[in-house]
């Protein structure tokens, strides 16, 4: 579990980035927290960098869309998810949970968005 700040510290729709095994982007999307690798799947892009626009964050390079609640990519040119982690909210402190909490199992990881 990593904390990353205080509840009022991340206000609605601004992210921060963390760092655990991999980046891990947090973002407030109208008061709900998620939490994604920060990596864009298409190219190496930081999303914590990205444009919020409800539960959906577009990569600031090449305008790949993911949902934060799934991870899926919403659109092209991503083809893969990025992975989810669990937040939680801990007397105000935002917390994320990387190790062993991939957003999905491993054979959706590798599904593929169809055009």
């Amino acid at each position: 579990m990593i904390a990353v700040c205080r509840v009022e510290e991340l206000p609605p729709g601004e992210s921060t980035r963390v760092f655990a095994d991999v980046a891990v982007a947090v973002f407030n999307a109208d008061g709900e927290f998620y939490a994604v690798d920060d990596t864009c799947t298409h190219q190496d892009a930081s999303l914590s960098e990205g444009f919020l626009e409800g539960c959906f964050v577009e990569c600031p390079l090449h305008a790949a869309f993911f949902d934060l609640r799934t991870g899926q990519p919403t659109c092209l040119p991503a083809k893969r998810p990025v992975r989810t982690h669990p937040v939680t909210i801990e007397d105000g402190v935002i917390h994320v949970h990387v190790a062993g909490h991939a957003g999905q199992p491993a054979h959706e990881r590798e599904q593929q968005v169809v055009a």
